[in-house]
């Protein structure tokens, strides 16, 4: 419903020549627009969240789009510091990826290639080094992908219940069952991939198929330095994907990451 809300409001505007307006005006001029993006689909996973996962179709017309206005797609950094001395050229745009997917390496770098477009990518360190899919995202992944199927939770939390998948609801509160369970036991990450396995068998989803797609994987070490010789701006976004309020914990969040780049 909140989408197609969005649609109709956005269609309105550019009936109305708002659009126009607004991308012709000085309060446009003086202003960075930042498209922050996380990844873009090897398979079917902008179906299964479309806000977070976007197919290389849609995100090519996106590209296609920026192209066809005249925007000025600026590095981040540059776009910043340009920003900061009221140096901004028309349009200006900058392109930024989340967490550091596979996916990006495989769907949207090369369309950003095609452009020649400027991106940074601000990558997570942890689960390059343990490539496997990543816990949180790929349990939610296949409870929705094995949605047709009622979900025998004991096997994987020793809880005894039969669980519907078919709403989004029963799947949340599925979901929130099986991290509950990891974060409880200090399940290590070796032990949490054991439950996503046994998960993918209760629904009979091929597990080691996903894993040859590298699904909800994130890049391996050799590949980000593919990517940065390739002109790709690398950050860090922390070592697990956590921000601890504590300032010790987060100095060491960030230390992890810096060791992490390094190897």
């Amino acid at each position: 419903m909140l989408k197609q809300l969005k649609q109709v409001t956005l269609s309105t505007l550019k009936t109305s020549g708002a659009f126009h307006l607004v991308d012709r005006s000085r309060w446009r001029h003086r202003r960075l627009l930042i498209l922050a993006y996380h990844g873009s689909s090897l398979e079917d996973e902008h179906l299964w969240d479309y806000t977070q996962v976007m197919s290389p179709e849609v995100f090519r017309t996106r590209m296609e789009l920026l192209k066809k206005s005249g925007c000025t797609v600026l590095p981040f950094a540059e776009a910043l510091k340009r920003l900061y001395s009221d140096d901004l050229p028309e349009k200006s745009v900058s392109i930024t990826f989340d967490d550091g997917t596979y996916d990006f390496y495989a769907q949207a770098y090369p369309i950003l290639r095609e452009f020649d477009y400027p991106v940074t990518l601000y990558l997570t360190t942890f689960y390059t080094h343990f490539n496997r899919p990543v816990f949180d995202v790929i349990c939610s992944y296949l409870l929705w992908k094995g949605r047709s199927l009622p979900l025998d939770l004991n096997p994987i939390t020793g809880r005894d219940a039969q669980v519907s998948l078919a709403s989004d609801g029963p799947r949340a509160r599925a979901l929130d069952d099986i991290r509950s369970f990891a974060r409880g036991r200090k399940l290590s990450a070796e032990e949490k991939d054991r439950r996503v396995e046994l998960l993918a068998d209760q629904l009979k989803i091929d597990y080691d198929a996903l894993l040859a797609k590298r699904i909800l994987h994130l890049l391996k070490p050799e590949e980000v330095k593919r990517l940065a010789e390739g002109g790709v701006d690398v950050q860090l976004h922390t070592h697990r994907h956590r921000t601890p309020l504590d300032r010790g914990l987060f100095l060491r969040e960030i230390g992890t990451t810096v060791a992490a780049f390094a190897k």
